[in-house]
């Protein structure tokens, strides 16, 4: 009888926390970005009965790429890069 094979596959994951924390935001900043629309929303999982965002690099690269884009922090949204 030969050995069973399994495969893992995993999947970096971070929370909102945290991916707020890596592009220099806060979490309410980034939730009021996906309230608005702005952002699009990541995969949900369920964890313990609650709904829970579970970020992936490349949510994190979109995350990076609209703050470069759009926010000038202590200016508001509204001034134009100089």
């Amino acid at each position: 009888m030969e050995p069973s094979v399994y495969t893992i596959h995993i999947m970096a994951g971070y929370s909102t926390a945290e991916v707020a924390k890596l592009v220099g935001i806060s979490k309410n900043t980034l939730l009021r970005w996906l309230y608005a629309g702005k952002i699009s929303e990541p995969r949900h999982q369920r964890n313990g009965g609650q709904d829970v965002r579970i970020w992936g690099v490349h949510d994190l690269s979109r995350v990076r790429r609209f703050k470069d884009a759009n926010y000038w922090k202590g200016r508001g949204g509204n001034h134009r890069k100089v």
